[in-house]
């Protein structure tokens, strides 16, 4: 089955998902998707980026691309403010979702937008939380899941960059909640959250603190501007299996540029695992020395389809590439691909409960509406 494919949006994800579009179908042996139109802010952005990526037309006006009898799944790469319209729009006209995280403003939108996936069955729904799909993550869930390191009794994770770090950076769209909505939670903490549900099941309560650390900035206009969303955040969580977890995230963490970082301790042993050195799994069993290195190869999971070759590195548009591949195969009958607009609702539970605990204990689960401060 070949999909008729709109793409939303040509920043850094917007090329990524271009790639993995046209990458599917050599790498997996999927059909080829038609590659129909590429939206962007101007007709001239539109077309020169059509022509980059390779689609058939370059269009403006994103409900008319959506609306496109050729188009079977929409691509939504645009700024969080856009995310519910897009995606609802897309729902509406009968078409499959990929959308980036994170899923919404608000959880009063994503809470809306996993409603309206639930009355439109036949659209698969896929949020981009690609970094549950690196070969090494997939071998350490499956490690997890057979009992390699006994029972799961502790969780740390921490996901830091720097992309804000600079007192001087421009005020922007993204710090504010009207067009960013979350901070390094909406940002950054979501990946670390979908990584961590995966590895530990779900969260059974939080408690949490964030921080802005730099207050005001200039905007492009050269006026002082508040920031209003959060620079950091740390919880504590407490897994529904009993498991406690630590979590940190930051935008302004100084040299650190993909710093996902976690590990689980458990009964009979420890996985650790960074972003930055995403080609490397860290195991240590009960009764080892210490910890042994594993390489990425294709005894993993999906290494193979890329390279035949252990050792040799698996990069980050790979991943979304295998996000591709599961979505493909999920609109043609297959397994179901995640996470979807349901599971994604509970990943913006746990960051919109961090954002409004300040100190106090929240259960993600109760928190049914937006209430974030």
């Amino acid at each position: 089955m070949s999909l008729g494919v709109a793409l939303i949006g040509t920043g850094f994800m917007g090329k990524c998902h271009a790639l993995a579009w046209r990458s599917v179908a050599p790498v997996f042996g999927v059909a080829h998707p038609r590659l129909e139109i590429l939206c962007d802010a101007t007709q001239a952005q539109a077309d020169a980026f059509a022509t980059q990526f390779g689609f058939a037309r370059g269009m403006v006006d994103w409900q008319a691309a959506i609306r496109d009898p050729a188009v079977d799944v929409v691509s939504i790469t645009t700024p969080n403010g856009l995310h519910r319209a897009m995606a609802d729009a897309a729902l509406r006209a009968g078409k499959h979702v990929w959308l980036e995280k994170p899923m919404a403003l608000t959880l009063a939108d994503a809470q809306a937008m996993a409603d309206l996936a639930q009355a439109y069955p036949g659209q698969v729904t896929l949020l981009g939380y690609n970094y549950l799909r690196a070969p090494a993550f997939q071998a350490a869930c499956a490690m997890v899941q057979a009992g390699e390191i006994g029972t799961p009794l502790a969780f740390r994770g921490v996901y830091d960059e720097d992309y804000c770090a600079d007192p001087a950076l421009p005020w922007s769209w993204r710090m504010t909640h009207e067009g960013g909505g979350l901070g390094a939670l909406g940002d950054l903490g979501c990946h670390l959250v979908s990584v961590m549900v995966a590895l530990m099941g779900e969260v059974s309560e939080v408690t949490a603190m964030t921080q802005i650390a730099v207050p005001q900035r200039t905007a492009p206009d050269s006026r002082p501007r508040q920031v209003e969303n959060e620079d950091s955040a740390l919880a504590l969580i407490r897994f529904a299996s009993g498991a406690q977890g630590s979590f940190a995230t930051s935008r302004v963490a100084r040299g650190r540029k993909c710093r996902l970082h976690w590990e689980v301790q458990g009964s009979g042993g420890t996985l650790v695992f960074d972003q930055e050195n995403m080609n490397e799994l860290w195991v240590h069993r009960a009764g080892d020395a210490g910890f042994t290195r594993h390489l990425t190869g294709p005894d993993q999971p999906d290494f193979a389809a890329f390279c035949p070759a252990p050792g040799h590195n698996f990069g980050f548009n790979e991943q979304k590439v295998i996000e591709a591949r599961d979505l493909i195969r999920a609109i043609g009958g297959g397994p179901p691909c995640g996470p979807d607009f349901a599971q994604g609702l509970g990943i913006e539970r746990i960051i919109h409960a961090m954002a409004r605990s300040n100190g106090h204990l929240i259960r993600p689960e109760e928190l049914t509406h937006d209430q974030t401060a």
